[in-house]
């Protein structure tokens, strides 16, 4: 059986992990190996402040057995709060990319579950280029809309008998965590919540400049992307979390 969760920390009430790639990835693969139900998120800024603001959300993360800190604040917060010393963050398209390469080595089936059959399609191709050993168990792209109990019955049916030990659930935030959360002990496999890494792997998204990346900045490379679908996000969302951390900091050097 795999060894205890990741140690977690608290911020602003949601529990990060406390993990590195190296980690993850072998928490997730051995999960997947072991053919054991495991959920987890990569979760950045945009899904901690929906789940501080979302009573219900944030319990659904909560639940997890993995939570890694996609973003740069999210790991700058964990360090600041609690001394995490991490030195970089687990970004979801690139955990997902080393579990794809780690599953393949172990022949451990890779199953992908949401997006569109066209970013399926050429996600798939990526993975076999780079491993063509890898094993695709089967390819399910998302309906768009919640499934019926008949048509989600299916799903966990068609999930288990691939044999696939990892499942890529591409359905966007936070939709993809609920679905991961509530099929924890129905499908028997490692389930990661990461769905950004579709658009990217297959080629539909350019990732930002790694400087960018480095401080934090992916959010204002994706706002220059799609200006009016995430203006609003942004604009919020990092204005919620500096209010949160600062708050956090006040309580913190009070105690």
């Amino acid at each position: 059986m795999l060894t205890a969760n990741a140690e977690q920390v608290d911020i602003f009430g949601v529990d990060l992990s406390i993990t590195d790639y190296e980690d993850a990835t072998k928490r997730i693969v051995e999960a997947g190996r072991q053919k054991q139900s495991f959920a987890m998120s990569a979760l950045a800024t945009h899904g901690l402040m929906e789940a501080v603001h979302d009573y219900s959300f944030r319990e659904v993360v909560n639940g997890l057995d993995l939570v890694t800190p996609d973003g740069q604040p999210v790991r700058w917060a964990m360090n600041l709060l609690h001394d995490a010393d991490l030195d970089e963050r687990v970004y979801g398209p690139d955990l997902t990319w080393k579990v794809c390469g780690a599953a393949a080595d172990a022949g451990v089936g890779i199953y992908l579950f949401g997006s569109t059959p066209e970013t399926c399609d050429a996600f798939v191709a990526a993975i076999l280029k780079e491993w063509p050993h890898a094993i695709i168990s089967d390819v399910q792209p998302d309906r768009f809309r919640d499934a019926t109990p008949e048509e989600d019955a299916a799903d966990i049916e068609r999930i288990n008998n691939s044999g696939a030990g990892v499942v890529l659930v591409g359905r966007g935030c936070p939709r993809q965590e609920k679905w991961v959360a509530a099929h924890k002990g129905k499908v028997n496999a490692a389930m990661m919540a990461v769905g950004a890494a579709f658009d990217y792997h297959a080629g539909q998204l350019r990732k930002p400049p790694a400087m960018m990346q480095k401080y934090g900045l992916e959010w204002l490379w994706r706002l220059g992307l799609e200006p009016k679908r995430l203006f609003k996000r942004y604009a919020v969302t990092n204005s919620q979390y500096v209010v949160e951390l600062g708050k956090a900091l006040a309580k913190k050097r009070r105690s």
